[in-house]
């Protein structure tokens, strides 16, 4: 499958906005609407995950395997240096348990003992997106058994079954609360968006324009204003972005980008490392008089580049080093 350029640049402004929003939010100031670049990433992994399936078909346990080893290995690392932060005094204010360092490494919903209220958190924190990244991949996988006609159906159906279940039941176990929420339907959006691409059914250049011009006010509204900000009026926006962009590309109007595909290949490695340097950066500018707005923004700026060293000194080495497993064979190429 040829490179979507369009996709690369809506990741690459996905993570760079979850960078802001972390820096910010670590240096006191405001930038909460960055954290909708999780809505569009979500919508962005189910269009992929459908169009490449559909095009290069792929076994349930290749793809489950293959999104394991495209997933965990950074985020492991990650995780692990975070572990041994804590265990060194680096993160005073973070505490282990066996459960919760357990369920970070292995994608399950845990309780972290270092929020305040309770909150869904792994070791990583931002690491939570990657459990539901996760609870669509294995759910995807079982859909692949069906046959084809019937995997889309399928997909929407189990999604929308859980939402239904959460709201009926309104169970407090973390398994419950973080695979029963609505923002699960991103990944059903994203693939539905995939299906229409496939069959050519998308709007033209000037709809496709609108589509992305409503969604950046619709965002842009919810900033300025403080509007309320969850995946109910987040998700719908992310996916007329995502829908936008991809009608755009169709039309053979949009250019290709270098800078902005490289982000957007390297946003995995800018999302997972992001608030390491962001937190060094907070911890130095403490005892100055630099102004929070400067804070935040060298934070993004270094927490961006320890993403892009990460990505050419640990992503792309692993994949590579991965690549000549058997099951390699037999894998879709990356969109």
């Amino acid at each position: 499958m040829k490179t979507l350029y369009g996709i690369q640049y809506l990741r690459a402004f996905a993570a760079l906005a979850v960078v802001l929003f972390h820096a910010a939010e670590r240096s006191g100031g405001h930038f909460r609407i960055g954290a909708a670049g999780v809505d569009v990433f979500f919508v962005i992994s189910g269009f992929i995950m459908w169009t490449m399936s559909e095009r290069r078909p792929v076994t349930p346990l290749s793809f489950v395997l293959d999104r394991l080893q495209r997933i965990a290995p950074s985020y492991w690392i990650v995780t692990a240096i975070m572990i041994v932060g804590a265990v060194v005094g680096l993160f005073p204010n973070m505490k282990l348990t066996a459960t919760h360092v357990l369920g970070s490494l292995l994608f399950i919903p845990v309780r972290s003992p270092s929020a305040d209220n309770g909150e869904i958190w792994p070791v990583l924190v931002q690491g939570w997106t990657l459990n539901f990244e996760m609870f669509f991949y294995v759910v995807f996988a079982a859909c692949l058994f069906l046959p084809r006609r019937f995997r889309l159906a399928s997909l929407i159906g189990v999604f929308v079954a859980f939402v239904i279940a959460g709201a009926v039941i309104h169970s407090q176990s973390p398994l419950a609360v973080t695979y029963t929420r609505p923002i699960i339907l991103e990944f059903t959006a994203g693939a539905v968006l995939g299906q229409l691409w496939l069959k050519g059914q998308i709007p033209g250049f000037g709809l496709g324009l609108a589509l992305m011009a409503a969604a950046i006010a619709g965002f842009t509204a919810i900033e300025i204003l403080s509007l309320e900000f969850n995946e109910t009026t987040c998700g719908p926006l992310a996916i007329a972005l995502v829908l936008g962009m991809v009608s755009v590309e169709r039309s053979g109007r949009l250019p290709q980008i270098v800078p902005l595909t490289y982000l957007g290949n390297a946003s995995y490695s800018i999302y997972l490392w992001h608030t390491l340097a962001i937190s060094v950066i907070v911890k130095l500018a403490a005892s100055t008089p630099i102004p929070s707005d400067v804070v935040t923004f060298i934070g993004a700026i270094a927490g961006t580049l320890l993403g892009i060293v990460a990505y050419e000194l640990v992503e792309k080495p692993l994949r590579n080093l991965l690549r000549n497993f058997s099951w390699r064979k037999a894998r879709p190429s990356p969109a």
